[in-house]
Parts: C-alpha cells; structure tokens; sequence
C-alpha cells in the first residue's frame, strides 16, 4: 500500500487528521470506532461503505461503533467526534435515523473545512485544526438541549481518562459510586453502548494518537497510554482505523 502523508490534531472530544493519499493508497479494509467519522474529500475521490449501504461524495459521517471502509485518493479531512461530548449527542440526533450512512452538503461546514486544505504542510497546525473542525461542526449542527450520559457513567469515564497509564479496573474506576457492579455496568454498557474494558481501549488509543501525532514514537505512544507494546498499539490501531500507523507519514 502507498504511503500517505498525514497530519493529526487531537483536542477535547474531537480529533481532525488531514491526509494526503496518493494514488494507489488504497482501500481501507472494514473497521469501527467509537467516534462519528466526518470524512470530507477536500480534491480527489471519496467512497465509503457500510456493511448495508454506500455513499461517494464530498462530506460523508458515519455513526459511531458502525462498521465501515474507505477507498480513497487526494486531499482529506476526517473529524472524529466523541459520541457521548455534547456536540456528538447533536450530530447524532441531527445526521442518523435508521441510516448509519449520511451525506453532508451544508454549505458553512464545507466551506470552514476547506480552510484546511492550506494547513497539511503547515507546522504548528494542530490548534488551527481543532478550532476549524469545532467551527464546522457546530456550523453543521449547533448544539441544542440533547439528553446528556448519566453522571456516574461520566464519572467513571473521567476516572478512566485520568488514569490510562495505570492499569485499571472496572471497580476502580467505579469506586464511590454506590450501584451494584451490575447494574453499573449494564448502565454503562446501555450509555455507551460498549463494555467498560472495549471502551477503556478505546480511551488508550485516543491518547495514544495524540502522544503519537505530537512526534514520539510509536513505542513512547504506546507505553504512555497504557498499551503492552507498540505491536499491541500498531495492531489496535489497524483494527480500528482500518490502516497500519505506519501508513501514515507524520508532518
């Protein structure tokens, strides 16, 4: 597979990657994340599918935990957004009914999105990045009055974010937090819609990429975020991106 070049902005509750794919990048096998992917084809080609449906087009969100793949070349721009961050519950409630598969051609959030095409070789981009994607989205969706997750399922998610370099527990998370262990952690299951231990790798790989996207190896990244090694960080990343890292060419 082609290399493609790559760069990758983490902020709170959102992440925005611009990347430069070749010709012959290649196809994306399919993969899900517990995140709504915007993907926006800045120039080039855009397709991607779900396991039911497909769309080719210029802006294309899926819903978050939905299996899906991409093939695509040219400029791109994903925005990954944390379901349960109140923008998420707003896109969620906007974009998808039955569909997990949506196409997107509201003007604003197309227009703030191209404003990145000029930030791929740009150094120091990462704060630019974050602050259009957040344009974007609430251009697209401004936020409205959606039901927020039970707090001590937030609470929980909190602990666990504070605490990655650790090993953790459910019931460490949880402690303080007078519930059954099973009923809490069927609320957090019904909330997130993902077991506490598949949702923890997840917050893993997020502050992973980060710590990766700031320049450190795959090993620091990795260490940094709780993971075995960088071959457990490399495979996680794949599977759930649908791309080795090494892929991609940091800038």
């Amino acid at each position: 597979m082609t290399k493609g070049r790559a760069r990758i902005a983490v902020g709170q509750g959102i992440s925005v990657w611009l990347l430069d794919a070749p010709e012959g990048f290649g196809d994306a096998g399919f993969h899900a994340h517990h995140a709504i992917q915007i993907t926006v084809c800045l120039k080039g080609h855009l397709r991607l599918a779900t396991e039911t449906a497909e769309a080719s087009g210029h802006a294309i969100a899926v819903r978050a935990d939905t299996r899906h793949r991409f093939e695509a070349h040219g400029l791109l721009a994903f925005i990954f957004v944390e379901p349960e961050s109140a923008i998420g519950r707003t896109l969620t409630a906007k974009l998808f009914g039955t569909d997990a598969l949506c196409e997107i051609g509201h003007a604003q959030f197309l227009s703030a999105i191209e404003r990145c095409l000029n930030l791929i070789d740009s150094p120091d981009a990462q704060g630019a990045m974050i602050e259009i994607g957040n344009e974007a989205l609430h251009a697209l969706a401004p936020i409205t009055c959606t039901r927020a997750p039970d707090d001590r399922v937030l609470r929980i998610i909190d602990y666990a974010s504070q605490h990655l370099d650790e090993p953790l527990t459910f019931e460490r998370a949880a402690a303080g937090i007078y519930l059954s262990g099973s009923r809490l952690r069927h609320l957090f299951v019904e909330q997130t819609g993902l077991a506490f231990r598949t949702y923890l790798l997840w917050l893993r790989l997020v502050r992973a990429v980060q710590i990766y996207s700031e320049g450190r190896s795959l090993t620091a990244a990795a260490h940094d975020a709780g993971f075995a090694d960088s071959a457990h960080f490399s495979r996680i990343f794949k599977r759930t991106f649908g791309l080795p890292a090494t892929t991609l060419t940091r800038l």
